[in-house]
């Protein structure tokens, strides 16, 4: 399907790769899927301290759903990510903080990390957090989001981050599904030269409704007066200072929750996806090892957010699992200048760089001056991450950032996967742009055909990606709904789970990721429920229906169309409609879901059995209004011109 890049001769010197030769990944890949047991017990055993060793690596499968690993295993996460490397190399910093302005650099060592999480772990005891306990953390991408989420697994409790870009209306909603009693928050956040009103949002969101929250935690970052409600608001400074730096690790057991990241589902309502500690843990840190090729000295940046798998994967649990040093960034690509990405490169001698397609894309846009004017010669893998990354991104990113001597990791996962599934590995495998290539260790991806669910052997082939073994790392459950964890992922193909994505495998073996098939939209990496927003745009009491589906941008890969008709007594002006219709969106889930377009419309296609067709609204704004096919179950198929007429004089008036 596209070109096959070698690998860079520069990767294959000082530091020698992990891994060498494709001939040498495929070895342990078949290792690791024939005697997956044997394979995962080893590197168990080599990469996580274990309080009690485990007995019994594996056990469950996909049709009952009672995934197990490491069973009588018990561990601390925070211990495996702090204690040993803080005992082993005290002064090695554990985490660069890249301010919102690049000025503000902090360096902790993984020394005063462990004092710091020991000092806030024992303040969250104080407020009788205990094991099993959930705490949501809603906090701006700086150093104590990260404390945090280490002081939650110290104890045993289970952290739930929400991305700090959520309305107050969704970050209420986590709040109650998770019964969680404390929320560790602060003052502001920062992002790109504006400020973010956190604390602000969360007390909007405790002012709701019924919930158990009786404690907030208020980290101090901007410095901004904000209000704090009597015997429930702390300073998170003025409990820090009076709390020990020294606190013991509670160990749990490998199957014990780890935390809980609430991602959008097809019913309109976020799901908890559920981590263990053991099986999560050892993939986070064996994916940086071998996909990032990690060393020792190695300067590792990805631009996440914590509020994200990315974050919780690939800048907290993976490096500091490794005893890395890890870059927290917390502004955006282009502040203060397009050259803010690589000026950090440049700035911390970073060799590891993971970021999104959609940020890859923009910068691509502004032209390559911002580019060159930075020293980029450290960095030896660059990495993609969010969505599948289009072959001219790809190739832009290779040859400007990565002066072709930089292996491009296009990496596929999700957050139920909990780590990469499917990779390059940079010192292996050549790479062809825009495909994520072969699977990581212990992943046996299948193509399946979608009517059928009949696998799709060789090569050649497109259908619907599933796995059909489990792996370590796999989310275990949706909290308190395991019927929705196994209709989502488990029950559409019996004795597979199913990723909600179509792929391809072309003549050479290389795995193509085309994108969604289920009914979620992937906007710049952000995964949005379709139900979710049209639950959103139906709270508007103009509004009768809405449809809402995914249309193809150049920038953030996906966008967001949403067709809604309007009860028949209303007399509103549509253009005013149209902006509280984008500020209810907003609102209730958070900025980054607004939609590009909003069409009102005299009716939605439908079965004459009432069914919205969903896909003739997709050929429509994707411009294949000749494609749309079999219409004969249509209740009134002449509803298709007044769309497109609908669609193209919306497009009119966007290039007036």
């Amino acid at each position: 399907m596209s070109e096959l890049y070698p690998v860079p001769e520069r990767l294959l010197k000082d530091p020698k790769p992990y891994i060498a030769t494709f001939d040498e990944y495929k070895k342990l890949w078949q290792e690791s899927v024939d005697k997956p047991a044997e394979f995962f017990a080893k590197a168990a055993k080599e990469y996580l301290h274990w309080d009690k060793p485990f007995q019994t690596t594996m056990a469950g499968d996909f049709l009952s759903g009672n995934i197990a690993w490491f069973l009588e295993g018990e561990l601390n996460a925070s211990y495996n990510c702090v204690d040993r490397h803080a005992f082993a190399t005290p002064d090695k910093v554990a985490i660069i903080h890249e301010g919102d302005d690049p000025k503000d650099v902090r360096k902790i060592t993984y020394n005063d990390l462990l004092q710091q999480v020991c000092r806030i772990a024992n303040v969250l005891k104080s407020l009788d957090v205990r094991k099993g306990d959930n705490v949501i953390i809603y906090m701006p991408m700086i150093p104590e989001a990260m404390v945090a989420m280490l002081a939650c697994t110290r104890i045993g409790a289970v952290h739930s981050v929400v991305f700090a870009g959520f309305s107050a209306d969704s970050l209420y909603d986590r709040i109650v599904d998770c019964e969680a009693r404390v929320v560790i928050t602060a003052d502001e956040g920062k992002r790109g030269g504006k400020f973010v009103a956190t604390k602000r949002i969360v007390d909007e969101a405790l002012s709701k409704g019924i919930h158990a929250v009786d404690r907030v935690i208020v980290c101090k970052h901007t410095g901004t007066d904000v209000a704090m409600t009597l015997n429930r608001d702390l300073w998170w400074h003025e409990q820090s200072e009076n709390a020990r730096p020294f606190c013991p690790t509670v160990p749990v057991n490998a199957e014990d929750p780890l935390f809980l990241l609430y991602t959008s589902g097809s019913t309109g309502t976020p799901k908890g996806v559920l981590h263990t500690t053991g099986g999560y843990l050892l993939e986070a840190a064996m994916t940086v090892k071998y996909i990032f090729d990690y060393h020792p000295e190695d300067i590792y940046a990805c631009t996440a957010d914590l509020g994200w798998i990315t974050g919780h994967t690939y800048i907290l649990y993976g490096p500091l699992c490794l005893g890395a040093t890890t870059v927290l960034f917390e502004s955006t690509p282009t502040y203060p200048d397009p050259s803010r990405f690589w000026n950090m490169v440049d700035k911390h001698k970073v060799t590891q760089f993971y970021t999104a397609p959609t940020a890859i894309r923009a910068l691509q846009r502004l032209g390559d001056e911002w580019v060159e004017k930075c020293d980029l010669s450290s960095l030896r893998v660059i990495g993609s991450v969010g969505e599948p990354i289009n072959p001219e991104a790809w190739k832009w990113y290779y040859e400007k950032v990565g002066h072709s001597q930089c292996a491009v990791v296009d990496t596929y996962w999700q957050t139920e996967t909990g780590s990469i599934v499917i990779s390059p590995l940079p010192g292996a495998t050549p790479t062809k742009p825009g495909s994520a290539t072969f699977p990581f260790f212990g992943i046996q991806p299948v193509i399946l055909e979608p009517t059928t669910g009949e696998v799709l052997q060789g090569n050649g082939v497109t259908g619907v990606l599933a796995i059909s073994k489990p792996w370590p790392s796999m989310a275990r459950t949706v909290y308190n709904n395991h019927y929705r964890y196994m209709d989502t992922y488990l029950k559409p193909y019996p004795g597979y789970y199913f990723t909600g994505d179509g792929a391809t495998r072309d003549n050479d073996g290389y795995i193509f990721i085309n994108g969604r098939v289920d009914d979620v939209i992937n906007v710049s990496g952000h995964r949005l429920s379709t139900a979710e927003i049209e639950s959103a745009l139906i709270l508007n009491s103009d509004v009768s229906e809405a449809a809402v589906i995914a249309g193809f941008d150049d920038l953030t890969g996906q966008c967001i169309h949403a067709f809604c008709t309007l009860k028949p007594s209303v007399t509103s002006d549509p253009e005013q409609l149209m902006k509280e219709l984008v500020l209810q969106v907003r609102k209730t889930i958070g900025p980054f879901a607004k939609p590009k377009a909003i069409y009102v419309v005299m009716d939605l296609p439908k079965t004459r059995s009432g069914k919205i067709l969903r896909r003739v609204l997709r050929k429509i704004v994707n411009n294949e209004h000749d494609q749309i096919g079999d219409t004969s179950t249509m209740a009134d198929e002449g509803i298709i011109h007044h769309l497109i007429a609908m669609f193209n004089r919306h497009n009119a008036n966007i290039r007036k």
